[in-house]
């Protein structure tokens, strides 16, 4: 009966790593913009916080890689931007979003990971708009009323960016917990 335990530990861990991955890979199609979501919604950070939380620490960087990798083809190929050193801000944010969720989700209480996704939500809307500020020089003047301003521009994607991210952490820890608790009671009955 021992080994049949494990098979099925090993099952739900296969199960819970594969809904990480899966949530990265939506991500980044929602990010490269394959399938188009209302109103700026976006499972970024919920994907990254999900990936932090389940996925050991030596894994952390694929989601990175392939954001990263994303970020890369929407402005250079679709957008045709040139690259600026506020990409390095919004890779470094995805690897803290993964850390974030290895640390702060600790123990799976709602409390914890709606915080996570809070937190995630106003470092992006401080740090991006700080790192825009500070590299697109055409955009804003480099003063006070420049960094208010830029600010004050991003208010609107921060509003849907704290909806989306709470909607997305909510349903990924959610599916995550409902399968878990699914193949736990399977493996009840079975016994």
């Amino acid at each position: 009966m021992r080994p049949w335990r494990t098979e099925s530990r090993g099952s739900l861990r296969i199960e819970v790593n594969m809904l990480a991955y899966l949530f990265v890979v939506f991500a980044v199609a929602v990010h490269l913009r394959f399938f188009a979501l209302p109103f700026s919604f976006m499972p970024v950070a919920a994907a990254l916080l999900y990936f932090g939380a389940r996925m050991p620490r030596k894994q952390m960087w694929i989601p990175v890689v392939l954001l990263a990798a994303s970020d890369v083809y929407l402005t250079r190929v679709i957008y045709a931007y040139p690259f600026t050193p506020d990409h390095f801000v919004t890779w470094a944010w995805y690897a803290a979003m993964l850390l974030l969720g290895g640390v702060l989700i600790k123990g799976f209480s709602v409390i914890r990971i709606g915080a996570a996704s809070l937190i995630a939500s106003v470092s992006f809307f401080l740090i991006s708009n700080f790192a825009v500020w500070m590299v697109w020089h055409d955009m804003y003047p480099k003063t006070f009323n420049g960094l208010v301003a830029c600010y004050v521009a991003g208010l609107p994607f921060f509003r849907n960016a704290v909806a989306s991210d709470l909607l997305f952490t909510a349903a990924f820890f959610g599916i995550g917990y409902l399968t878990s608790r699914e193949r736990a009671t399977s493996a009840a009955i079975a016994r």
